[in-house]
């Protein structure tokens, strides 16, 4: 959204711009009061006219040479317009006029922190402090610094030095939020919002984060909470209502979040990501003309949508319109190609064709993407054993356990290709294996081959484990 500016702009203020364009015209030397030049100044920057504004800062400059006012503006024009060796020269040609005005140093920190030069910036914030009246947004200044040297522990000491001054600050509350989530401190931020709420209980921007950081920790009862109150104290607030949507869908409850996801629709227009959790929900409640409704809504409004491109193809897939899926699994792996759902999904699809080639081809993709995905390895395997490939399956379901350890369903298949290929003795041994790990799963084995259940090796073994 474009931010609007409304310059408080005076019949004096008018009348000045209009003497000053006049003097140029005319290619001559008016006098104009300090006040004058800085309401031409701020005229020339709010239309965005920098070059402009330069120019009558260089007659304010001849005009009124002790007034540090213009060298500190002209110096922020400079650095606007990349030219930042220019800017430092006027700051200091300021800090020898006036070598107590804060703005100085507050502009050469910003303009060393855009440089990549940290220490100078910070160097330069400190020395603001001493001479601002007000210093929360120096405080603030200084944790960016801090958060672009990656050092989000010294920039959280700093905006909450920053907050302490000025509770009102939303950008401190957010910036908090960002390093307690990068340094993934969830249970330090509760504690914080809790105690901030504490001090300010009508904070809805304490009570939004709060409820991110409940719903990072899987909290998402407290979190809806947290979010209904910021709701309540600010009911236009989109965002909250979008994030309320997705702790609900963790909650399975679908239906609420469709509605809290349509509310977010009365404060700001609808957009693709929103559309696409609606059709989301849809999905999961199996309704899916519905749920298509809303994915082709998304990808309308953002062709680059790669979820709702995939869920169109969900949606197929549910109605058994395999061949159909396959054409938007294909969209939304032109967007995200390293996506492994999705190619399972391809995998699955073309299983279904009886295109067993291409069905194993996305396989690998599947688990080169995402080697921890042991229900891939298990379809995979059973691709390759109703092919006959009795050894290419057992070798797959080794890789599986390779990159999966902990998983008893793997070492459990294992067995039961193992007796397919006639290695008995290496059979049990993974046997063992299986029962050490998860003695419960057991009844897998016979699931997938029942004629084990008359095994009496085998049923010896499993009695050994199972009291």
């Amino acid at each position: 959204m474009e931010e609007e500016f409304y310059f408080d702009f005076s019949d004096d203020a008018q009348r000045s711009v209009e003497r000053y364009e006049e003097m140029i015209r005319n290619q001559d030397q008016y006098f104009f009061d300090a006040q004058a030049f800085e309401n031409i100044i701020d005229y020339y920057i709010e239309k965005s006219d920098p070059v402009k504004a330069l120019q009558v800062i260089e007659y304010a400059v001849n005009q009124h040479p002790y007034a540090v006012v213009f060298l500190v503006k002209q110096a922020q024009l400079f650095f606007i317009t990349d030219q930042a060796e220019r800017a430092f020269l006027s700051l200091q040609k300021a800090e020898m006029l006036e070598a107590s005005e804060a703005e100085i140093y507050i502009l050469r920190g910003n303009i060393f922190n855009s440089l990549e030069r940290y220490s100078e910036a910070l160097d330069n914030f400190q020395k603001a402090l001493e001479f601002a009246e007000t210093t929360d947004e120096i405080l603030l200044q200084i944790a960016y610094v801090y958060q672009n040297m990656l050092d989000y522990e010294n920039a959280i000491v700093y905006i909450k030095q920053s907050l302490e001054q000025n509770m009102e600050n939303k950008d401190g509350l957010y910036e908090l939020a960002f390093c307690y989530d990068i340094l993934d401190k969830q249970e330090e931020s509760i504690k914080f919002y809790q105690e901030y709420i504490d001090n300010d209980p009508y904070s809805y921007a304490a009570w939004y984060n709060l409820a991110n950081s409940y719903h990072k920790l899987d909290l998402f009862e407290k979190a809806i909470d947290a979010y209904d109150y910021a709701i309540l104290i600010k009911d236009n607030f989109a965002s909250a209502y979008y994030n309320k949507g997705n702790a609900l869908v963790q909650l399975d409850r679908y239906m609420e979040a469709i509605e809290v996801y349509k509310q977010t629709f009365e404060y700001e227009p609808p957009n693709a990501d929103t559309y696409c959790a609606i059709g989301e929900c849809y999905e999961k409640l199996e309704r899916m003309d519905e749920a298509r409704s809303y994915y082709k809504k998304s990808v309308k409004m953002d062709a680059k949508m790669a979820d709702a491109w995939f869920g169109i193809g969900v949606t197929l897939n549910f109605e058994e319109r395999y061949f159909e899926s396959l054409h938007f699994y294909r969209k939304a792996l032109e967007l995200d190609g390293e996506n492994p759902d999705f190619w399972f999904a391809m995998a699955d699809a073309h299983y279904k064709l009886g295109q067993i080639e291409q069905s194993v081809e996305a396989y690998y993709k599947v688990l080169e993407y995402n080697p921890v995905d042991v229900e891939a390895w298990l379809d995979f395997s059973t691709v390759l054993y109703e092919q006959g490939k009795l050894l290419e399956a057992s070798e797959t379901i080794a890789d599986a356990i390779k990159n999966n350890p902990d998983a008893a369903e793997l070492y459990y298949r294992m067995v039961a290709y193992l007796f397919a290929l006639g290695n008995k003795s290496e059979a049990l041994l993974y046997l063992e294996t299986a029962l050490v790990t998860d003695p419960e799963k057991h009844y897998i084995l016979f699931e997938y081959l029942p004629q084990l259940q008359d095994n009496s090796a085998i049923v010896d073994v499993i009695n050994r484990y199972i009291k």
